[in-house]
């Protein structure tokens, strides 16, 4: 074999090899977006089951909340932890896991959502009975704790909604002339509870305590 003809040889033998490796190069290409479609195909149902069996607590909407005459209600984003600072007399019975969202009007009326997801059905029954425990005591707790403060509260019963709710109200007054309400529910679905707060300047003639039966209803029926 000349010189001529070995390289003519070895430009066909590389140019077929060269032929060869794209045509591996595409099979390689080809089984490997296979793959990855079989792997997409797979993945879009089980994160569609994910989203469905979501077991995250929901939270009320502004609008859900009792109306107020004169400006509409806005919320905040729905936070992990303690709120801070921590609503008066049932505070130091929420647990690090607790997950809170506040709301606010224009005025001087403000709101508060807390919810604590536990790990079984009687821890959560546990600690609906603690924070009633402390909703009970309450009056007498703040002018335990400041002299200037004189509280009185009233039971306004229990909600038949899941696993059931009760509602109460506590009014302050002080010695330098300030009067306020505030309505509290609690609140159990399964292993979950709530806590809902309002609050506004004002009596006992000024809570808005069907409003607020209505939203604790909801609230507690949209934890799952």
């Amino acid at each position: 074999m000349n010189i001529r003809t070995r390289v003519r040889t070895g430009t066909r033998l590389r140019t077929r090899l060269r032929q060869q490796g794209r045509t591996r190069g595409i099979r390689l290409a080809a089984a490997a977006l296979a793959a990855g479609a079989a792997l997409t195909a797979a993945a879009v149902p089980a994160a569609a089951r994910a989203a469905a069996s979501d077991d995250t607590p929901r939270y009320l909407e502004p609008a859900e909340l009792p109306p107020h005459p004169s400006s509409p209600w806005y919320a905040g984003p729905v936070t992990a932890g303690q709120p801070d600072p921590l609503p008066m007399c049932v505070g130091e019975a929420l647990p690090s896991i607790a997950s809170h969202r506040s709301f606010w009007t224009d005025y001087d009326t403000n709101a508060e959502q807390v919810t604590v997801v536990e790990r079984s059905t009687q821890r959560a029954k546990d600690f609906a009975a603690l924070v009633r425990k402390d909703l009970d005591g309450c009056a007498k707790k703040l002018m335990r704790q400041d002299p200037d403060v004189t509280a009185e509260q009233k039971y306004y019963g229990r909600l038949n909604v899941e696993e059931g709710a009760h509602v109460y109200g506590v009014h302050t007054t002080t010695t330098w002339g300030a009067s306020d309400i505030a309505l509290f529910s609690v609140g159990r679905d399964g292993n979950t509870v709530t806590l809902v707060r309002w609050a506004q300047l004002g009596g006992f003639r000024d809570a808005q305590v069907d409003d607020f039966r209505t939203t604790t209803v909801t609230a507690v029926d949209k934890l799952y």
